[in-house]
């Protein structure tokens, strides 16, 4: 059973992330949509001031049929609208899914981050559920078979639009404070969802979805105390850590070098920064073209692409551009506190293999888009700083991919020792060295 669930995983997991990697011929030709919706249930409509209800308030609930590629099948989800905070704190609404196991009863939840990354809203998981098609939902799509083994094993599945209504791509705080008010929307004992205060909850998520994970993981503690006290832990893998070395790193990469402009906008997006202030004209056409795009509107399309082709020559190094360089700071999770549940990490160090050929001093090599040096780095400053239940693991040969496939079924099963109450293991002292991870230093314009 394991051994065909781990084929059922790789599968999945590869065919995902593989319609990211290599873009699709209709990826090129397709138009982006522009933020907003026409359902009504994305709306908070109420008399009260948002502000007025708790973080985690639901809102709004609604039960449908689950979608996969808008074919409704018989599973049936329930959709949650909750009260949260925005990356600058203010009140937000967002939904979030819960799918709830046949085998299960209540008192276990895994809450899935997906890695549906995109700057339009519409692509988001809860809506490729509900049964919209769009291009970036294929991600959420694919996803789906991510979520059988789970429930096959008794654990309901929330599954929260991380990057909130507005897609702010890449603003861990924010990816935080919705899956952690989604965690607690989706236990209200209120939306017949059968959990409640009591349901033990793990977090898991791979690349995009490992932002929200280990951001949840961090700020759990102070912001969402009774969450925290409910988690078993937190698995988790192509993590970005830091932005600003992440920039540096897919500079000039054949596929992954899109991200560049993806990143910047939704930075700019989360903290309400006038990115435009720093481009040349070639960089606002791009920044035109991806304000509303997704992962399979930039990823292969701007091969060789730099920071420095978008901005205006003053600016020609990204330390120069103040503002972005403040907002990129508070992304950084080496600023961020040390979670205090066991975690489960893996990163691939192999990213020739998908075109990027980047070892920048001090940063190093990755999986392709994400910096092993800085995932290391991590992993070892929450051992020294009081958290050592933290398992890690570096596919040295392996690029960000197919470490997805590799990582999947081990997170899984280490999950299912954490909700058993098995000890966590450690990999504390042999964690080998990474990078700094403090923040960047301003650098005068040019």
């Amino acid at each position: 059973m394991f051994r065909h669930t781990t084929r059922v995983l790789a599968t999945a997991v590869v065919t995902a992330l593989a319609t990211t990697a290599v873009p699709a011929a209709t990826a090129a030709a397709a138009t982006p949509s522009a933020s907003g919706t026409s359902d009504p249930f994305y709306t908070y409509d109420g008399g009260k001031a948002l502000s007025s209800y708790a973080p985690g308030a639901v809102l709004k609930k609604r039960t449908l049929q689950y979608h996969i590629v808008g074919l409704p099948t018989p599973v049936k989800a329930v959709q949650l609208l909750y009260r949260t905070n925005d990356a600058q704190g203010r009140p937000a609404a967002n939904v979030t899914t819960v799918v709830r196991s046949i085998t299960g009863d209540g008192s276990k939840a895994v809450s899935y981050q997906s890695f549906y990354d995109s700057l339009n809203p519409q692509d988001g998981p809860s809506r490729a559920i509900a049964g919209d098609v769009t291009l970036g939902g294929v991600i959420a799509n694919a996803e789906n078979l991510f979520l059988v083994p789970l429930l096959a094993k008794g654990y309901n599945v929330v599954i929260s639009d991380t990057e909130g209504q507005t897609a702010d791509f890449a603003a861990g705080p924010e990816y935080a404070t919705n899956t952690l008010d989604s965690i607690r929307a989706a236990t209200d004992p209120e939306t017949g969802t059968g959990m409640d205060g009591d349901t033990k909850v793990g977090l898991m998520g791979y690349s995009g979805g490992a932002i929200a994970t280990n951001w949840a993981a961090a700020l759990a503690p102070k912001y969402a105390p009774d969450v925290n006290r409910r988690l078993v832990g937190f698995a988790e893998g192509g993590l970005l850590v830091d932005p600003a070395h992440n920039l540096k790193y897919v500079n000039g990469a054949v596929v992954w070098s899109g991200v560049i402009p993806m990143a910047i906008i939704g930075v700019a997006r989360s903290y309400g920064i006038d990115l435009k202030q720093y481009l040349n004209s070639y960089g606002l056409q791009v920044y035109s073209a991806l304000e509303h795009g997704s992962l399979l509107n930039a990823l292969g399309h701007y091969p060789g692409l730099t920071w420095k082709e978008l901005a205006k020559p003053q600016y020609a190094n990204p330390n120069s551009a103040t503002e972005f360089l403040e907002a990129v700071n508070k992304i950084n999770l080496g600023s961020a506190a040390t979670p205090t549940v066991p975690g489960f990490i893996a990163q691939g160090n192999g990213g020739v293999v998908e075109g990027t050929f980047g070892n920048p001093p001090g940063i190093g090599t990755g999986d392709g888009v994400m910096v092993a040096g800085d995932v290391r780095a991590l992993a070892r400053q929450y051992c020294a700083t009081g958290n050592d239940s933290i398992a890690f693991h570096q596919y040295n040969l392996l690029s960000h991919v197919p470490v997805a496939a590799a990582w999947a079924p081990g997170a899984i099963g280490w999950l299912d020792d954490r909700f058993a109450g098995r000890k966590a293991p450690s990999d504390c002292g042999h964690i080998p060295s990474g990078n700094s991870l403090a923040p960047e230093q301003p650098t005068p314009v040019s």
